[in-house]
């Protein structure tokens, strides 16, 4: 099966370096699936999920914003946010959630800058809480469908 590399970074740090045989990336235009021999590319990323497929496993990431380069060797993506699903415990999405109920809470009294910070921190909680109870509901399904099998 063919692979091509991808590597995912933010300005804190790499998030994957890994060979895969495909991800999706959200763009402006849409999601789109990157196989081995990929036109070259660049494209923005915008919110949602990357969803890279090995051989053998399925890695589900949350993303907020940046850029994608596709090559003939590979992908790699420059984002503002990223982190993988395995990372978003039950812990994290639960502050994820208080935090961005208190940031609403606070909106109406915060200055021009603070407000971009409160949208930032929003923007990154209410992603985790999708992104983490998707795959949580997912994993789940595959757990049960592959009990039943037993």
């Amino acid at each position: 099966m063919k692979s091509f590399s991808l590597h995912i970074a933010t300005p804190e740090r790499l998030v994957l370096s890994q060979e895969v045989v495909s991800v999706s990336i959200p763009t402006k235009d849409g999601q789109i699936t990157v196989l081995p021999g990929h036109i070259p590319l660049i494209t923005n990323v915008v919110n949602g999920e990357i969803v890279a497929k090995t051989a053998h496993d399925v890695l589900p990431m949350g993303v907020l914003g940046g850029f994608a380069k596709i090559t003939q060797d590979g992908v790699t993506i420059l984002a503002d946010f990223a982190e993988h699903v395995h990372e978003m415990s039950e812990d994290v999405v639960q502050k994820a959630q208080a935090k961005a109920a208190e940031l609403a809470a606070m909106k109406e009294t915060l200055s021009k800058e603070d407000f971009e910070h409160f949208e930032a921190e929003l923007e990154r909680s209410l992603m985790r809480v999708k992104v983490a109870s998707k795959w949580k509901n997912m994993d789940a399904a595959v757990a049960k469908y592959n009990q039943s099998k037993q």
